[in-house]
């Protein structure tokens, strides 16, 4: 079901159950809401577990204040208030407590969002509210001028953070995109000095998009592969939202049905509801009509072109993968056997990679060689078929990981290249 088609009470517990769930609040922390048309304020409840929460919990405060509900609306409905009032624009209000803007708001510091596009897109500059108690107007006035700056995501001085949108969806997004952010600049400082985009990089990224012819497209023309793939790439998508691999706006995925044409997820998209019938054609160089494919659409067809035993393609921004891009270094798969027999030499290509040289990015990933770090953009796996390219990211981010976790105990120690030499000979490498 698409949020556009559901009632405030249902969005809001949905939402909050996937905050929830991905341990980005706890069970007393974080409150939503949604400002409707008549003026009402839906939002969570105080005081109830937001590991059990169902839609008839949710509150409705009325516009001329008076109150729906079995339970008490959240403590922090006043900020929530000040927020609609100082910006009219704004009709979702996401606030909890994930661990790493928590880390932030400790720190008096806000996350720096030209680590990568989504977070920028999203995000842009992030404000700083001064702290007030909880549930007071004081924090409401505080937060409220924040926004009034224009900012759309603000930290809260040792509290959390808050962030609004024209939609809950909206809302939700800024709030995952600025977590992953936060998350990957704490871990690449462990590992080296962040970079960040430049304007001219910035601008090339939002100028990436470009119109497609489209084609008459109806069901009636799938045949029995296609059906196959749409099926199983919607369930890897998901499944790799699931395990953290992609976050609710970022992650393409394509797959091969023939030499002519591939499908690949679309944009904007929500990777957490995303179905088989989501997923758009492209055919010949045109695009299935009524569909808008992904920004990545012009490098994974450069290299389907190029490569014709590379049957799926995935750009993600998984967060140890993505501290490595951060830091422009390669994941090095030396770390154990896995890594090495099933990614291989890990590339490092520039940012502009993806946007304006398709040549030396289809050059580069091959089946033999199907990872690379994208500087400032997270990383590009290429498979045989959907299965090993979700594997092959997996991996990948595994051994990020085990690398980033390795550097308090002392970093990790590589294999030696004899250790490689025989791999490659058990292996047929």
């Amino acid at each position: 079901m698409k949020y556009e088609y559901m009632h405030p009470r249902d969005e809001l517990a949905i939402t909050l159950e996937r905050i929830y769930n991905y341990k980005m609040t706890t069970t007393s922390g974080g409150n939503l809401s949604i400002l409707d048309e008549n003026g009402d304020i839906w939002i969570t409840p105080a005081r109830i577990d937001k590991g059990e929460m169902t839609p008839k919990d949710i509150v409705c405060v009325r516009k001329d204040g008076t109150i729906e509900g079995r339970h008490p609306p959240s403590s922090e409905f006043p900020f929530h208030k000040a927020v609609y009032e100082a910006r009219p624009d704004i009709r979702s209000v996401v606030h909890a407590h994930p661990m790493a803007l928590v880390a932030f708001s400790c720190a008096h510091k806000v996350p720096e969002t030209k680590a990568f596009p989504t977070a920028w897109n999203s995000n842009g500059i992030v404000g700083f509210a001064p702290y007030g108690v909880p549930g007071s107007a004081d924090l409401g006035e505080k937060i409220a001028e924040e926004f009034k700056k224009g900012y759309d995501s603000v930290i809260l001085e040792n509290h959390g953070v808050c962030c609004g949108g024209q939609n809950l969806q909206d809302a939700f997004n800024r709030f995952e995109s600025l977590e992953l952010c936060a998350k990957a600049l704490i871990k690449a400082a462990m590992i080296g000095e962040p970079t960040f985009l430049s304007e001219e990089q910035i601008q090339m990224q939002q100028k990436s998009y470009y119109k497609l012819e489209a084609f008459d497209y109806n069901t009636d023309m799938m045949c029995i592969k296609e059906k196959e793939l749409r099926c199983e790439l919607a369930r890897f998508v998901q499944r790799g939202y699931r395990q953290r691999l992609l976050t609710g706006a970022t992650g393409t995925f394509s797959a091969r049905i023939d030499a002519d044409s591939f499908l690949i997820t679309p944009y904007p998209l929500d990777r957490h509801m995303i179905g088989p019938e989501d997923l758009v054609m492209i055919r010949k160089g045109k695009k299935q009509i009524g569909k808008k494919p992904s920004r990545a659409l012009h490098a994974h067809r450069a290299i389907y072109e190029a490569n014709p035993d590379v049957q799926c393609i995935v750009n993600a921004q998984p967060v140890n993968a993505l501290s490595f891009s951060i830091v422009n270094k390669k994941v090095d798969t030396y770390t154990i056997p896995e890594s090495y027999v099933f990614v291989g030499d890990v590339a490092l290509l520039p940012f502009e990679s993806s946007f304006n040289n398709y040549d030396k990015l289809a050059e580069t990933l091959t089946l033999k060689n199907p990872a690379a770090v994208l500087e400032n953009n997270g990383v590009m796996v290429v498979g045989k078929d959907i299965l090993s390219a979700f594997d092959q990211l997996e991996v990948l981010e595994c051994s990020a990981e085990a690398i980033i976790d390795s550097q308090p105990i002392g970093g990790h120690i590589a294999m030696s290249q004899e250790t490689i030499d025989e791999l490659c000979e058990a292996f047929n490498l």
